[in-house]
Formats: C-alpha cells, structure tokens, sequence
C-alpha cells in the first residue's frame, strides 16, 4: 500500500515539475529563430503555471495540459498516466510546501519542446515526506495550437 501511496505521490510530483526557473539555459545554435526563443518563453511560461498549480493543488491546470496519452515515470519507476496523477492532486493528500526551480535548460524541436531541470521540493503525501533534490526530463508537444505535457520521467539526486 504505501508503494502505491508513494507512486501516486511521486506521480503528483510529475506535474508540478515544471517550475518558474531561477536560471534558464538555451543551449545556443548559430541559427535559432524568433519563432524557437518565443517558443521557449512559452514553455519556461508553462513550467511556471505547472509549479504554481502544484503548490497550490489545482487539479485543473494538469487536467487541461497533460495529453491524454500522457506516461510518466516515477523516481521509483512505477509508470503513471493522467488519471493516476489528477487522481493524486484531487486527493487532497498530496502536498507540496516549496519548489525550487534550477538549471532549467529547455530544447526545442519543432512542436516538440524537451525541458531538464532540476527541482528541490518539500512535501508530504499521506504524512510521508518525499522532500529532497530530484532532476526531471518533460516532454511538450504543441497540438491544435496548445502545449500538452505528453511524458515525464523524474530521478532522485543527491
């Protein structure tokens, strides 16, 4: 039980990800366009309201932003999708207190848009604190005009 408990927590984990980075890195190409910087902004814009919502338990911003093929994979390598994480932020019993945003470096290929980070969180779903430092990979892919988040993959660091 407290493997699922800790599965779902983590999965929770996997939407707030995205965070209002302190710093972030474009790795540079002689070529990169306006439409790829804007396209960048836009998702360093999203990694913010991804990190606001799990703060304060919104259900609603994950609800409209993970695709419904969504697959993500937690630090202990259980494999979640969507409703297992709107099913962990509608809970209530998950919760996060800080989430610290660093070394965010965000790719950009076409619609698709691969963002690396990494997160320091403190939290607790049902009273097990899941606090320390994490690096996480998500995937954005841009479809009828709107990013989804389509997969997520986090691992503890030390």
């Amino acid at each position: 039980m407290i493997n699922k408990c800790l599965a779902l927590l983590l999965s929770g984990f996997l939407i707030l990800p995205a965070f209002a980075a302190q710093h972030v890195a474009v790795h540079p190409r002689p070529s990169m366009t306006d439409d790829e910087q804007q396209v960048i902004r836009e998702i360093v814009d999203m990694e913010r309201q991804a990190k606001e919502a799990s703060l304060h338990r919104d259900a609603d911003f994950p609800q409209k932003t993970l695709a419904e093929d969504y697959v993500a994979i937690t630090p202990l390598g259980t494999v979640t999708t969507k409703q297992d994480t709107l099913s962990a932020r509608k809970s209530g019993q998950l919760r996060y207190d800080s989430i610290n945003v660093t070394d965010m470096v965000v790719r950009v290929y076409g619609d698709t848009a691969v963002v690396t980070a990494r997160a320091d969180v403190r939290g607790r779903q049902l009273g097990e604190d899941f606090s320390g430092p994490y690096r996480y990979t998500r995937v954005w892919v841009r479809r009828d005009g709107h990013w989804q988040t389509v997969s997520y993959q986090a691992t503890v660091t030390q």
